[in-house]
């Protein structure tokens, strides 16, 4: 599973994991029956507290998105639905208008906001972990 760690950002690792897994299940990467590595295997990839993966599989199995089976392992209980993809979508769309209000209000241009993000879609999508 290929999952990205932001330490400089804002948003808690845990919610990084959470919404990165959400993402995989959404877009297909990720499907019924899947098995997600360990929680051992996840923070030693990710050199994050186990605490940390296992609270994260644990909000995702109370939502149903994840199973965790007593010594077998945790795996994607069931397929996105449309309304979470769209959700998942809106989440993104509404985070992107944050990020536009923000660079407005530090005085960047229209010009500077794609100029930024053309230089974001150039780079590669650095990945942590391996796939699963």
């Amino acid at each position: 599973m290929f999952l990205q760690i932001e330490r400089d950002s804002a948003v808690p690792i845990s919610r990084q994991i959470d919404a990165q897994i959400r993402a995989l299940c959404c877009a297909g990467s990720l499907q019924l029956g899947d098995k997600l590595p360990s929680v051992r295997q996840l923070a030693r990839e990710l050199t994050v507290n186990q605490n940390t993966i296992l609270h994260v599989y644990e909000r995702l199995t109370a939502d149903g998105l994840l199973e965790m089976r007593q010594g077998r392992g945790t795996f994607v209980a069931k397929g996105p639905t449309p309304r979470s993809v769209r959700d998942q979508r809106q989440k993104f769309a509404d985070e992107w208008k944050q990020l536009v209000r923000q660079g407005r209000m530090l005085g960047l241009t229209n010009d500077d906001l794609q100029s930024m993000l053309d230089e974001s879609l150039k780079e590669p999508i650095p990945t942590t972990g391996t796939p699963t």
